[in-house]
């Protein structure tokens, strides 16, 4: 490793050695990562008990439960990335698992409303911290080629597989045990996850950063996207003309506006603007946005779907989730397989375009279904759709990464997943609720107009996933994108100070 790039530790392994825990370290890595992408998708069979038990108003005010979690957790995911950059990837891993545990216990402890989505808010955050040294450390510990994509496979599964263990787990969890312990179950998972890090996971840094924070940036971008999803939800409520939508709109504008002139202007920008000329990544990102807005607001329908109209137990529902979870995890391994052989772009685009036939099974759903004329083969399309799709886009998203900006292109494709996901949750949730409340004044029964408005979203989601079909054919060079180990040499990491 050269000088300019080396990490700064206590001490530093030899020049081109590997570190030996770094399997045992992934393990870890990947325990408390999937803990955090699961707390994203794992409320969703919850939500009818929730809000029966927290007396939400209306579904619009119950899916903040949902996107609240995504946009802090999306929006500062890239301040996390650049403070374990500077201060220490393992010690910010720590922090925001610490963290995250603590705010999960609170939000199983909520007793109204506000307090959980506030707790949830919270959660997310804490989830921003911890998540982009998950990538960083194994970026810099694995070298580019044969093991580091194996490596950033494994996390891709776990990416992709998360929201479906989740949706499975939460059944569980809130049929037998509650809903609270959808947050509880977190406590003694992360407590042993902390204890393992101290043992397994090496600290690294980047050197030659300003220690400054890009807080304002920060600050900025969450603000401009929660304002946007807020108009998306409460426009159907009180109509887009009101004052509180189209100023919702107009202030999440002047945010983003402001965003951008502060990363233009600053001396340790929270994203270095300059990084988008890079083709590979920004199509990478772009595409990354697409795909969360085509899948995260499905499980949120699905959810409902399942429940309020073929009034499925919460169990039921999970283990109805079953066949998608377990075909994203074969999924995951043959693209990783793929991968390697043929490159990124094209499994990829094979499964933007099985997400898009999985969404379009979906829109002929019928309020006398049943499960498996009008959703196993949809779980089975979308299940190899989203296995096809997170492991190609986590390695295209952190091509030939640095030490140094690791944590930066590991922030910004988790970021643009999970904003993507909360603005396409409020898209298509926006459109089941105005479809279904046009019915409903229409005189059709409550089951009938409800699955034809989750019938119409599920059409919009097919329209985002073929926008992210034609993204990846257009953004990404198949070339640029070929693994060659031969070409790579191992990235030192130090030992734990």
């Amino acid at each position: 490793m050269t000088a300019g790039t080396a990490e700064t530790t206590s001490t530093t392994r030899a020049a081109g050695s590997a570190d030996p825990k770094r399997w045992q370290a992934l393990a870890v890595m990947g325990i408390a990562f999937l803990m955090v992408i699961l707390d994203v998708a794992i409320v969703n069979v919850a939500l009818p008990s929730i809000q029966k038990d927290l007396r939400f108003s209306s579904a619009s005010s119950l899916q903040w439960v949902v996107s609240g979690y995504a946009l802090t957790y999306g929006g500062l995911i890239l301040l996390g990335g650049r403070l374990g950059d500077i201060l220490g990837r393992r010690r910010l891993f720590m922090v925001g698992l610490a963290a995250f545990v603590t705010f999960s216990l609170l939000c199983g402890l909520s007793t109204s409303p506000t307090e959980l989505i506030v707790f949830r808010l919270l959660q997310g955050a804490a989830g921003a911290i911890l998540t982009p040294s998950v990538f960083s450390i194994t970026t810099v510990t694995f070298a580019e080629g044969s093991e580091r994509n194996k490596a950033l496979g494994i996390l891709g599964g776990i990416a992709g597989s998360g929201s479906a263990i989740g949706v499975l787990l939460g059944g569980v969890l809130t049929q037998y045990a509650g809903w609270k312990w959808i947050f509880f179950v977190n406590v003694p998972i992360g407590i042993a996850a902390l204890v393992l890090t101290t043992l397994f996971v090496s600290e690294s840094r980047a050197t030659g950063l300003a220690r400054r924070f890009d807080v304002t940036g920060a600050i900025s971008v969450t603000g401009s996207l929660m304002l946007l999803v807020f108009a998306l939800t409460r426009a159907p409520t009180v109509g887009w003309g009101s004052a509180q939508v189209v100023g919702s709109f107009v202030g999440a504008a002047v945010l983003m506006g402001a965003f951008i002139v502060t990363e233009s202007r600053s001396q340790s920008p929270l994203v270095p603007l300059g990084i988008f000329k890079r083709g590979t990544l920004t199509g990478a990102n772009v595409i990354g946005f697409l795909l969360g807005s085509a899948i995260f607001g499905s499980f949120f329908l699905l959810s409902l779907y399942m429940q309020q109209v073929l009034g499925f137990s919460a169990i039921k529902t999970g283990v109805g989730y079953l066949a998608l979870a377990l075909t994203v995890v074969v999924a995951s391994g043959i693209a990783q397989a793929l991968v390697t052989r043929l490159g990124v772009k094209p499994v990829l685009a094979t499964g933007m375009i099985l997400i898009a036939a999985g969404q379009g099974y979906f829109t002929q759903i019928s309020a006398n279904g049943s499960y498996f004329a009008d959703l196993f083969p949809g779980f089975i399309l979308l299940g190899v759709g989203m296995g096809f799709c997170f492991v190609p886009i986590s390695i295209a998203a952190l091509a030939g990464a640095t030490s140094r900006e690791a944590g930066l292109q590991s922030g910004l494709i988790n970021t643009m997943q999970q904003i993507g996901g909360a603005v396409g949750l409020a898209i298509l949730t926006t459109v089941a609720i105005t479809r279904t409340d046009h019915l409903l004044n229409s005189g059709v029964s409550r089951a009938e107009a409800s699955t034809r408005g989750y019938s119409l979203a599920f059409g919009v989601g097919v329209g985002l996933a073929l926008v992210g079909l034609v993204a990846t054919l257009l953004l990404l060079k198949r070339d640029d994108l070929r693994v060659n180990a031969a070409e790579s040499q191992p990235v030192a990491v130090g030992e734990p100070a």
